[in-house]
């Protein structure tokens, strides 16, 4: 779709003239003189043995322009991780490996965790810290993109669009937010951020009035996108949940870091799908639920520290609106799938409606319950400042790793 329009306050970088991959490729590999460049991915390796992990390695494999891969493996055992290790040998940019669950970087963990400075809980986020530690251990590249690992549709043209504005000299962007449609299988998906995201922002906005931040989070198109990339500078005082709010908390980062005109966002597929996560309607503590309300609170939290004052009445009447804007959202996503020809389930979407709606006062609730709760993993300045040879036990963490377990 040759769509050039320009919303909101962050530069939009669109597909307008479906660029050849080789040349493309061809430009990357000129900016890899002055901007090496790393792909990090987050994977658990249950996605190793699935339909989409295993079509991403075989596109990987030609793509060179890349420095380093590196892959952050969770849910391993040793037999595992040697089998991951026989598996990525077929990628000619030597990736590196980190063993989340393996005894060194475990002692690692435990390490920070002793003074305060680890993740606390399990998931992407935390994979993904650890995984920017050692890169900045490596000091092997200069521009880093990171995608998810469960994308069926997955063409490596995505990654030369995602990394591209971060490694073009001639640009300026400390960061880059992938964005697509979500529309697969005949059939409107990305629930999470149509049905809550856009619409709680939208309220947001309705109760609290003009905010430069929330001004900025609705100018993404895809907020809940999981394809992001930035430069080496971006790292080190980069503070990210561990919950499901990674996505908003990178995105709150890189506003209270850097003037907008560092900041863009690129259409990088046409066509998008990867794994759906169930609405979890009985379970707040599993699938779209428990992503509802983790993202819900790292709003709050974000708005909290600009001088919003919340409590139970507020929070009553953002979900009030919330939920009007939500409904007649629904109408607008219904009239859009009917005239493309593609499903939309009014009842379906209308139950997550709900379910969302609910979940802002459980998120409500639990902030006002948790005013100290600090969620965010701290930045790799301040573990560097509390221990000064951290990146040089990481990077040997890894190394040694994969010396003693690859065959």
């Amino acid at each position: 779709m040759t769509d050039f329009f320009q919303n909101g306050n962050i530069t939009t970088l669109h597909n307008l003239s479906f660029r050849e991959l080789q040349d493309l490729e061809r430009e990357l590999m000129d900016f890899s003189e002055k901007r090496p460049m790393s792909l990090l991915l987050p994977a658990l390796y249950s996605e190793l043995e699935g339909e989409a992990f295993p079509k991403i390695v075989r596109q990987l494999v030609d793509v060179p322009y890349l420095s380093e891969i590196v892959i952050g493996l969770d849910r391993a055992d040793e037999s595992q991780y040697r089998h991951a290790l026989s598996y990525l040998k077929q990628l000619p940019q030597k990736p590196r490996v980190l063993w989340n669950d393996g005894p060194r970087l475990r002692a690692i963990d435990e390490q920070l965790q002793s003074i305060g400075l680890a993740p606390r809980e399990a998931g992407k986020g935390r994979n993904v810290w650890y995984c920017l530690g050692y890169i900045l251990s490596s000091g092997k590249s200069e521009s880093i993109a990171l995608h998810d690992c469960d994308i069926v549709t997955y063409e490596r043209q995505l990654l030369a669009r995602l990394i591209y504005p971060v490694a073009n000299p001639q640009f300026n962007y400390e960061f880059c937010k992938g964005y697509y449609s979500r529309v697969a299988n005949g059939r409107i998906h990305g629930r999470v951020c149509r049905l809550l995201v856009t619409p709680l922002l939208r309220a947001l906005k309705k109760v609290f009035g003009h905010t430069d931040y929330l001004e900025y989070m609705d100018s993404f198109r895809y907020s809940l996108a999981g394809e992001f990339s930035f430069r080496r500078d971006a790292i080190s005082d980069l503070r990210i949940p561990s919950d499901w709010g990674l996505e908003i908390g990178v995105l709150s980062e890189m506003h209270r870091n850097y003037a907008l005109n560092r900041l863009c966002q690129v259409d990088i597929a046409h066509n998008y799908d990867h794994k759906h996560q169930d609405l979890s309607m009985s379970d707040d503590q599993g699938g779209l639920s428990k992503m509802s309300i983790d993202i819900a609170k790292a709003l709050f939290r974000k708005l909290a520290t600009q001088g919003i004052v919340f409590n139970n009445e507020t929070f009553r009447t953002v979900k009030a609106t919330y939920f009007r804007i939500a409904l007649d959202l629904v109408e607008t996503y219904r009239n859009d799938a009917l005239i493309n020809g593609l499903e939309l389930d009014i009842h379906r979407e209308e139950q997550a409606v709900e379910l969302f709606a609910r979940n802002i006062m459980k998120a409500g609730q639990t902030f006002l319950e948790n005013p100290m709760e600090t969620p965010f993993i701290p930045s790799w300045n301040r573990v560097g400042s509390a221990i000064p040879d951290i990146f040089s036990q990481l990077y040997r963490a890894v190394e040694e790793d994969m010396a003693e377990f690859q065959s």
